[in-house]
């Protein structure tokens, strides 16, 4: 990459003073040192701006190390994250964390890390790590995360549970802000929650639910991810509290990634009419100045960290900067990739089609029902299809089976039924199943299944698509079973590949990986399956598939 010092004659967007002037900007070594006002915008030079903020991301889904993902982030003009390895973290603990850190610091992308808060996330699940006070205590006095990450487990923070509010206190003593989750929390619960300490919640899905959170105090995530997609819910807080206001993607899979991040919902937001000044603190400024980042702002004596549009409706950065170093031009990453060490923890045994026979009773069974671009899944009751004595998939009523493997020790699978995928024949599986990160598999039949789940057993990690020929195709996660060591366009591009085959198989999901990947996310409701049986998230209980 080229130096860090430099000068710019731009169309200088000035968001604290909210106007527009012609400029020259000058840096030296990364950092600011003039910005003169040259005249009045000039619609023959491009727009310079602060650089794009996620708020709230987990690399880990990216299926990318942070350097990989950094390549493909700054061209989308995202010059910084604020970036929970939780996923890792209930991996390989520490060792995990240890990983993310240190691959980040061979980019110039400011990935900024919380401390996860809920390893694991749930007392039922299997997780390869325990993260209690004192390894939180590490990680805020060797100065390495910025945060207390998303505390998941909002029903032990609503009974005040000892060792979640142990956890709020110590952060709090370090002067530390503290992420929060809570879907459909509202009412006196949501003032609670903010009350014992989070100050943010991007678990939103409608507007009165997050109008209630601010309310109670908290600021919210408008959250667009692969998965979960809540900006057209939630735009509307935009114009309505501009200062409470951030933009995240949460998980986002590498396709999606050579496609846009933040940029996208900066020009969604200007195509709904919003305020440009409104749409640029909250994608640019408020993570800033929450999170206390050492961000730039585009102000003299700050880093040079910028991205240049053509125009102020299509966000299609020109240039990315990173502490005056051009990062990115015209969708080329001037990021190099680096040689990556593999961590991983998978101690599973291979499956057999005895593991999954689920005798008839006569009884009806639980089914979950999951939902294109939500978290959130509803309880179906249905009468199951029998075949022989033994209850089977039925694809023509899209119930199909669903299976999640312990990857830690060696284990009988748990097995349910799941509406909303739409196979017609063969299985997914993923070793990417928040947030225990055990295998989960939905399949047609049980050879397909057995194959699935077998074939990431062997390979210790992965994605894979079971054809109609039980023909596998692999996308390998060395990395924990969550991330590839390969060059990220190379990953995007095979995983398009897989997202394809998956959609040939019969699946009309937007995302079929990434919502098979939720599935075993014990704390949203309503169903979902952990490697220890069907959870209700309703109760925080397990439930019987059998009714």
């Amino acid at each position: 990459m080229n130096n860090n010092s430099g000068k710019l004659k731009s169309n200088y967007v000035d968001i604290n003073n909210r106007c527009i002037f012609f400029a020259e900007i000058n840096w030296q070594q990364g950092i600011i040192q003039t910005i003169k006002q040259l005249g009045p915008e000039n619609p023959e030079y491009k727009y310079l701006l602060p650089g794009f903020v996620d708020a709230h991301i987990h690399i880990e889904s990216s299926m990318l190390t942070p350097v990989e993902f950094s390549r493909l982030a700054v061209r989308h003009g995202t010059v910084a994250t604020v970036s929970d390895p939780h996923e890792i973290a209930n991996v390989l603990g520490l060792e995990g964390i240890d990983f993310m850190i240190n691959n980040a610091s061979r980019t110039p992308l400011k990935i900024f890390f919380g401390a996860p808060s809920c390893v694991p996330a749930t007392p039922f699940e299997t997780t390869g790590a325990r993260l209690g006070t004192t390894q939180l205590k590490d990680l805020f006095e060797s100065h390495k995360t910025k945060y207390l990450s998303e505390m998941m487990n909002y029903p032990a923070v609503l009974t005040k549970a000892p060792e979640v509010m142990e956890k709020i206190a110590l952060t709090q003593s370090y002067g530390l802000p503290i992420d929060g989750h809570a879907p459909n929390v509202c009412g006196k619960q949501a003032k609670q929650y903010a009350q014992a300490g989070i100050s943010t919640d991007h678990e939103c899905s409608t507007l009165m639910e997050a109008k209630d959170k601010i309310a109670a105090g908290m600021k919210i995530l408008i959250r667009e991810g692969s998965a979960a997609r809540n900006f057209e819910a939630l735009h509307e807080l935009i114009s309505l509290y501009p200062d409470k206001v951030m933009l995240c993607s949460d998980d986002k899979h590498p396709d999606d990634l050579q496609l846009g991040h933040i940029n996208q919902l900066v020009t969604r937001a200007i195509a709904k009419g919003h305020n440009l000044y409104d749409i640029l603190q909250a994608a640019c400024i408020n993570p800033i100045n929450h999170y206390n980042l050492p961000v730039g702002q585009l102000a003299i004596g700050d880093a040079m960290d910028a991205v240049e549009v053509s125009n102020l409706q299509s966000y299609i950065p020109a240039h990315t900067w990173i502490d005056g170093q051009l990062v990115a031009k015209q969708n080329t990453s001037f990021i190099q990739s680096v040689n990556t060490p593999t961590c991983n923890q998978f101690n599973a045994r291979s499956v057999k089609a005895d593991d999954f026979i689920i005798e008839d009773t006569g009884n009806k069974i639980r089914v979950i029902k999951a939902f294109d671009g939500e978290l959130i899944t509803q309880e179906w009751i249905a009468t199951a299809k029998t075949k022989d004595g033994i209850l089977i998939p039925d694809t023509n009523r899209d119930i199909l089976f669903l299976a999640v493997v312990n990857r830690y020790h060696p284990s009988k699978p748990s097995i349910g039924f799941i509406h909303g995928f739409s196979l017609k024949t063969g299985a997914l599986a993923s070793t990417v199943a928040h947030d225990s990160h055990n295998i989960i598999a939905i399949a047609t039949d049980i050879p397909s299944l057995c194959l699935a789940i077998n074939t990431l057993i062997e390979q210790q990690g992965g994605i894979v698509v079971i054809d109609a020929d039980q023909h596998p195709h692999l996308l390998p996660l060395p990395i924990a079973g969550l991330m590839s060591d390969d060059n990220g366009d190379k990953v995007a591009n095979f995983y398009a590949d897989l997202d394809k085959r998956a959609k040939h198989l019969g699946s009309t999901l937007q995302a079929p990986f990434m919502t098979l990947s939720f599935m075993a996310l014990l704390v949203i409701p309503e169903l979902k399956l952990s490697d220890q049986g069907l959870f209700d998230g309703r109760n925080f209980s397990f439930t019987s598939l059998k009714v």
